[in-house]
Formats: structure tokens, C-alpha cells, sequence
């Protein structure tokens, strides 16, 4: 008899077999899947329950992206990350009872080698569909047990789709409560959206120094080379920044400065040599070297009342010292909507509203679409949007020209343009898409919750957004005689359809339409 280790194994080929079989069938039988569970004989009481839990659990996810959500993930949700599953399989394999045949140095063998196999079909789906990111992308840069601070690779690293933004990053900075984020410069500007919480940041050049109180959907802009220092003054809320970085020496790549700081974070200062820093400061070595070696606790520290109290004693907002009367902060949430009905809002913001948007040519947007609703198809003529989930779960899909399968061989055989294929993904909190230029796409929230994106639209100045669906279309905008010749039917019947949405933006979602109203094909 197998280890459990070994059980394990089998019971994932299981699942991936039922996975197989569910997905080639149109309608697959959740019978088949719990009968092979009691099938295998060197399975407990136990695992053959959990075996069979787990074909239900899977059973009902599918039922519900079938006859709920309306999208195609083309994901299986019982098959957990590739590196939980190594490391929960190593840990069966501690279990190994003694003078078993099957030795613990071959049962990590095996999970090593399920390992590659998962990661290879992992790197096979992000080939098909390279926009979209999830949690397990992100690097971790700096992590204390107060917070840490992540990033994205950089964008060429997953395709080279992706050249034209390839010097632009994208950062999610999270702290806990009452926690102090020690003063540091970096070598890119950086612009944030308060995602979550409320903090305070201070900014120094030269003998300058601002502090503003930041809050939920405020943005604000650090330049390159700022000295900056931020506490979350909240007692309950962790902070949750999340923002878009772009290096100004190496194209995608950036460093943290230290200067405060001594083994944790390394202070800058140590790179020096003693006789430079003693006559740079006209200190004694010995005290310097206690200054610059003190601080242990990394980069996010806890920090007392009275001194939150004290770094947090400002006006909300305020003014920008460095150039002009432009106020630090720019707050999406107090501006009106932009498009707003009851399948949801849209707020934006741009250089002519926020001027310390203008040199990074970036405008900011966040679409809040109402459970169960959807934005409408459209591009946009110049930016590539990146969007990051900050709350809600939902949907995405977007008309991809580059990775089509087969695309080419068509192309050569029909003499035709190019073909489209459907890249989608569910969207989750934290969940990064990119959206090329010209690229339709539309968003989908779930049917339990409202989905919130925040976008970060690079290349922004003079870009149009195109719609294609609902009011003020683009194509009822065509003369009689060209819709005709595009579509190969009478203007008449084309103008029926394009001009049957009478909502604009945001419309009633699939799930929804269906319940409100039937559809016709006259």
C-alpha cells in the first residue's frame, strides 16, 4: 500500500482526469467523478469523502460559471497555485512512515515533477493570454511583519507585446495599522491611489518639507528623487496603496534610497568610507558608525500614538511647495461622474484637472459597475489602460489580434485580415489587466457584488475612447451605404441593432438581460 504521500498524488490525477473529462463533455456527470473516488481501494473512509467533497465542489463552480457568470475562464478552481501544491506535497512526504518502498527521497522526486509539469501548463496559458496578472506575479521587495511592499516584473519579461510600456511598473505598498514607513528616495517617479485607509505623507527637497493627509481615492504624484516618509494614522484600517512607477535611469528598472535606516534597511551611508563620512558630518567614527548601525526593524515599523499623533497634525490635502499652486492630492471620489446610471459609475481625472499628471502623460480613472452590470464594448484610440481590481469580483474579455491561434494560417489562406481571439479571465481583488491600444474589451461585475477598477491610462494625451455598443456608438454613426457594404445586410437592419441599447457605458449585464427581457431575432 501507497503513503499518503502517494495518495495525494493520485487523488490531483483524479481530478485533473475529471477536470479533463467535465470540460470535453457539454454536460459532464458529477457521477463519474465521486465513482472513481470509491473506486480506489487504498483510499481511507476519509479521503474517499474528501475525494468526493471535492467533486462537488467542483460540480457546483462550474454549474455556476455556466448558468451565472457567462464567461469563459478556462480555469480549473479546484486545482490550487503550483508551489502550495509542491510545498503540501513535501510536507505528506515528512509523513513517510519508515522502511516504506516508497522512500521520502522519491516521493519529493515525484513532487518535483508534478511541480514542472503544473508550472510548464502554467506557462503555456500566460503564452495565450500574457494580460493578465495575478497575486502570484508579484515580487515581494520589502516585507517586515507590519507590511510589505510588491511589484510587478517587468512588462517585457511576460511578452514582448509589451514594449511600449516596458518602462512603467506597477507597486501595491500595504501597512498595518499605527505603522511608520521609514523616510527613503527612489529613482522613478511614482503616482498612487489610495486603494484603502488613511495616512499621512510628508515629502522633503532641500529645506522644504509638506506633509499631506492622504485618504480612500485620493492620487498623488512623488517625483523622483523626493525624500518621503508616510505613517498610516488609522487605528483599525491596514493602508493600501497602489501604484504606478516610472524609472527615470534604467528603462524598468528602480531603487529604494535609504538614507535613515542601518542593518534594516541598509543606510546609503555605509557604503561609504569612514575618513568621507567623518568630514562630510565632522563626527567622530565611532558615533557615526552607532547612528548608522542602530535601526534593525525594517522598512515598515510600529509606531507609538503620540507619534502618529505628532507626523499626522495636517490639513487634509494641501499645498504642492515645488512648482506651481497645484494641490497635492486629487480626490476621485468628491468629482462627478463622468458616466453614471444605475448599472454604474465612472470618475476620471486628467492634466487639465490635475496638473502633476501632465509630464507623466498618465490619466487616472475608476468604474465602479454595479452588480450584475457591465461596461460597454470600447476601445481606446491611444492609451494602454492598466487596471487593477480594487474590490469586487467579475469578469473581463477583450479582442486580441497578437495571440490567435492559427491566425496566420488563415490569414494566408483566405487572404484576409487578421483573426480575433477572446482573452478572458476572472477579476478578483488585486487581479492587474493591461489593455492595449484599439484592443475592445468590456467588464463584467459578478452577480453578488459590485467590481470597482481602478486604470491607469499611459500615453494619455489626446486619447479618445471609442464606444461600440449603446448610445452614441460608433458605428450608427456610419453613412446608410457604408454600413451596408461593412456588414453585407441593409442599413436598416444594422441600425436595429446598434441602435437597440438605449443605455450609455453601462448596461445591464448577461445574467440580468436575460431576466429582465427575452431576445429577439426578428
Amino acid at each position: 500500500m501507497k503513503s499518503k504521500a502517494s495518495t495525494y498524488l493520485v487523488l490531483f490525477a483524479l481530478l485533473i482526469a475529471y477536470a479533463t473529462i467535465s470540460l470535453a463533455t457539454k454536460d459532464p456527470e458529477l457521477k463519474q467523478c465521486k465513482d472513481k473516488c470509491q473506486t480506489q481501494t487504498h483510499f481511507s473512509q476519509e479521503e474517499r469523502e474528501k475525494c468526493a467533497q471535492r467533486c462537488e465542489e467542483y460540480h457546483r463552480e462550474k454549474q455556476r460559471r455556466q448558468h451565472g457568470g457567462g464567461d469563459n475562464f478556462n480555469v480549473n478552481p479546484m486545482i490550487m497555485d503550483p508551489q502550495k501544491e509542491y510545498e503540501q506535497c513535501r510536507v505528506q512526504c515528512t509523513r513517510q512512515p519508515e522502511g516504506s518502498r516508497y522512500s521520502q527521497e522519491q516521493c519529493k522526486s515525484d513532487c518535483k515533477e508534478q511541480l514542472k509539469q503544473r508550472q510548464g501548463q502554467e506557462t503555456e496559458q500566460e503564452r495565450n493570454n500574457p494580460y493578465v496578472f495575478e497575486d502570484r506575479h508579484f515580487i515581494t521587495g520589502i516585507q517586515t511583519q507590519h507590511g510589505r511592499v510588491r511589484f510587478l516584473p517587468k512588462f517585457t519579461e511576460r511578452s514582448e507585446l509589451f514594449r511600449g510600456i516596458e518602462n512603467f511598473r506597477v507597486s501595491v505598498l500595504e501597512a498595518d495599522p499605527q505603522t511608520f514607513i521609514v523616510p527613503s528616495h527612489w529613482d522613478a517617479d511614482a503616482l498612487f491611489f489610495v486603494a484603502n485607509g488613511r495616512g499621512t505623507v510628508s515629502l522633503v527637497r532641500q529645506e522644504k518639507r509638506e506633509s499631506f493627509n492622504i485618504k480612500q481615492g485620493d492620487i498623488m504624484r512623488i517625483k523622483a528623487g523626493t525624500t518621503s516618509y508616510l505613517v498610516n494614522r488609522d487605528n483599525k484600517e491596514r493602508l493600501l496603496l497602489a501604484k504606478i512607477v516610472r524609472p527615470v535611469n534604467t528603462p524598468g528598472q528602480f531603487e529604494a534610497f535609504f538614507g535613515g535606516g542601518g542593518d534594516n534597511p541598509e543606510s546609503f551611508f555605509n557604503a561609504f568610507s569612514d575618513e568621507i563620512l567623518e568630514a562630510a558630518f565632522d563626527t567622530k567614527r565611532d558615533r557615526l558608525q552607532r547612528l548608522f548601525g542602530q535601526q534593525k526593524q525594517g522598512v515598515i515599523i510600529k509606531a507609538s500614538e503620540e507619534q502618529i499623533r505628532a507626523l499626522s497634525r495636517h490639513e487634509e490635502g494641501g499645498i504642492w511647495p515645488f512648482g506651481g499652486e497645484s494641490k497635492g492630492t486629487f480626490n476621485l471620489y468628491k468629482q462627478r461622474s463622468t458616466q453614471s446610471n444605475q448599472y454604474g459609475q465612472l470618475y476620471e481625472v486628467d492634466s487639465s484637472q490635475f496638473r502633476q499628471l501632465r509630464d507623466l502623460d498618465i490619466a487616472v480613472s475608476l468604474a465602479n459597475i454595479t452588480q450584475g452590470g457591465m461596461i460597454a464594448p470600447h476601445y481606446n484610440s491611444k492609451s494602454t489602460k492598466i487596471s487593477i481590481v480594487v474590490d469586487g469580483e467579475g469578469y473581463f474579455e477583450m479582442a486580441c489580434p497578437h495571440v490567435s491561434q492559427g491566425s496566420q494560417a488563415r490569414r494566408e489562406t483566405r487572404g484576409s485580415g487578421p483573426s480575433y481571439q477572446k482573452i478572458s479571465s476572472r477579476l478578483k481583488r488585486g487581479t492587474v489587466l493591461v489593455i492595449p491600444a484599439g484592443h475592445p474589451y468590456v467588464a463584467v461585475a459578478s452577480n453578488n457584488q459590485n467590481l470597482q477598477l481602478l486604470c491607469f491610462e499611459l500615453n494619455a494625451f489626446n486619447n479618445e475612447k471609442f464606444l461600440l455598443a449603446g448610445k452614441r456608438n460608433v458605428v450608427s454613426q456610419l453613412e446608410r451605404e457604408a454600413k451596408e457594404l461593412a456588414f453585407g445586410m441593409p442599413a436598416r437592419e444594422v441600425d436595429e441593432v446598434f441602435g437597440r441599447q438605449q443605455d450609455e457605458f453601462f448596461f445591464k449585464g448577461p445574467r440580468q438581460q436575460q431576466h429582465h427581457r427575452g431576445f429577439s431575432d426578428e
